[in-house]
């Protein structure tokens, strides 16, 4: 599938390494081994995208050892444009273990003090290739310290400037952030630039402090500049708020083995929609069809382990959702 060069989408923020325990149901010290899998939301993002037949570009720091060089090779071998990669050759490639519970549900641990990632400076970005972009999506793990904090403001302010459009998911990971009170500020300080935000449910109890499943509640979430609030349910699906209209999209029921990149992989397809048309945003039966594709590509991500592994197809995505219209 070819891609015309203005739809590419450029991912910002951390790449790093998995350990996932070979055994579901354990916790970290009961684990007797762990699967080595690559990770980190904005690249598992951009991987998606290629995998789907989209175009992207990841901007990042990794450690110059062997796992960061492992992990451009990944990004790579998924056809995500890695010019936007620098390495630090003094600290390490970030590492989490991450404890699946029974459910597929996740905990973190993080090996982060610091790592390559957080070292990312502002000299440092590839502007020219930002600046190719037609989508800009980042989290909010790389607002948590300097110099990468300012480094990711002036990515989105260039971009902004450029006509880029803004995608924010915010990707809580608490254990990160000095307390909860600095996340919720964290991850609130850069909300009303975004054009598109994702939440998952957990995420907008835990920024609200109210419940999920109340629309008032979400739509104190929403600003003026905003094309679309979409709230991830998890296997219900998902909830979308545009300025016009506002719904639900069913999810698919499927075995999950592990949640890791499930919300990814509904990103990066999505994000592959909006790149591909824009008028998706005002048009309700457009953007319906792209969030239950996007629906269905999450759940094929929890299907095996690891997030970049398991990432869907498009030939997967369009026979689940096939599957459930018979």
């Amino acid at each position: 599938m070819t891609t015309n060069p203005t739809s590419l989408i450029v991912t910002f923020g951390e790449m790093l390494i998995d350990f996932v325990p070979d055994v579901a149901g354990v916790s970290l010290a009961e684990s007797g081994g762990f699967i080595k899998a690559p990770g980190g939301a904005p690249a598992n993002v951009a991987c998606a995208i290629s995998k789907l037949g989209g175009k992207s570009a990841f901007i990042g720091k990794v450690g110059d050892d062997e796992f960061g060089h492992m992990l451009v090779d990944i990004l790579k071998k998924n056809g995500v444009n890695s010019e936007g990669v620098c390495y630090d050759p003094h600290a390490r490639t970030a590492l989490a273990f991450v404890t699946l519970k029974k459910n597929g549900e996740r905990e973190f641990m993080f090996y982060r003090n610091p790592s390559a990632d957080m070292l990312l400076k502002e000299s440092e970005l590839n502007m020219g290739l930002l600046k190719q972009a037609k989508v800009f999506h980042y989290g909010s793990i790389s607002l948590i310290s300097e110099p990468c904090r300012s480094a990711h403001l002036t990515a989105m302010k260039a971009a902004r400037e450029a006509g880029i459009l803004l995608s924010y998911d915010p990707n809580v990971r608490l254990p990160l952030w000095p307390s909860s009170d600095s996340a919720r500020d964290g991850i609130k300080s850069i909300w009303k630039d975004a054009d598109f935000i994702k939440v998952s449910d957990d995420e907008v109890a835990f920024l609200t402090q109210g419940d999920p499943e109340k629309e008032d509640v979400v739509l104190s979430l929403w600003h003026d500049r905003l094309k679309l609030l979409v709230v991830t349910d998890g296997e219900k699906g998902c909830r979308y708020f545009a300025k016009g209209f506002k719904g639900r999209v069913p999810g698919f029921s499927v075995k999950a083995v592990d949640t890791t990149g499930a919300g990814d992989a509904f990103v990066g397809s999505f994000l592959l929609s909006v790149a591909k048309d824009t008028s998706i945003f005002d048009k309700e039966e457009k953007l319906r069809e792209a969030l239950a594709f996007a629906n269905a590509c999450g759940a094929i991500c929890t299907t095996q382990k690891g997030a970049i592994p398991a990432l869907p197809s498009t030939s997967d995505a369009l026979a689940l959702v096939k599957s459930k219209a018979n």
